[in-house]
């Protein structure tokens, strides 16, 4: 098996070790999109109108969860290093770190956002799209998160850190996902909100890999 095989399975188990993965994220999820109808109210009305932006704010707000640990650990028991020093390119490292990381947290998310969209009062209909709009932001939240826990390696309070660096930069797939959802629950066109959201998602997909590497030497050096 290759290196970067290797490294694949090391860090999938260590995503779902110790209650980590869906175990944890899909929890938090669920109680972030129940608390906003108990501050609305039993009016159903107001809700409706903002299921689809509390979804996915609330897919925001769990991809943050177990990003502190997806460089910190390796930093602090020296595996950082080694992996630095490795014959595999410390991007493809990055690469690997993120896509696992959307593997264990992202993807299961994703399968729950139709659920919690439709008990905010989204119409079933919409399944299929608020599933593929989940799976590709959440591809980008896992990528940009990247780059914040890159740069907060061997800082005290990473994850305050973290969510200060990659909160500004979650905004525009919030605003392309449930736009494109809110569109194609009105009957417009939403294939615009989901080309800007896979512009987004690609984006950070292709070059954070190199800013989180960049990231990670200077935290070596």
């Amino acid at each position: 098996m290759s290196g970067l095989g290797v490294l694949f399975r090391r860090e999938l188990a260590l995503a779902w070790g110790r209650g980590g993965g869906p175990m944890l994220a899909l929890p938090f999820y669920a109680c972030v999109a129940t608390l906003l109808p108990l501050a609305i109210g039993a009016d159903t009305g107001p809700l409706k109108a903002i299921a689809t932006g509390s979804s996915w704010l609330a897919l925001a707000l769990t991809s943050l969860l177990s990003l502190e640990r997806l460089f910190e650990r390796d930093f602090e028991d020296g595996a950082l290093d080694l992996l630095a020093l490795g014959d595999e390119p410390l991007e493809a490292v990055c690469f690997i770190k993120c896509l696992v990381q959307w593997l264990a947290t992202g993807a299961p998310l994703a399968l729950a956002a139709p659920i919690a969209a439709m008990a905010l009062g989204a119409s079933p209909g919409l399944t299929p799209l608020i599933i593929a709009t989940a799976l590709l932001g959440g591809l980008g939240f896992s990528f940009t998160g990247g780059i914040g826990a890159a740069l907060s390696i061997g800082s005290r309070r990473g994850g305050v850190l973290i969510a200060v660096i990659v909160l500004p930069l979650f905004a525009p797939p919030v605003i392309f996902g449930a736009g494109a959802i809110s569109q194609a629950a009105a009957g417009l066109d939403w294939r615009a909100g989901f080309a800007l959201l896979g512009g987004y998602s690609l984006f950070f997909t292709a070059l954070g890999p190199f800013f989180m590497a960049a990231a990670c030497r200077n935290a070596l050096s």
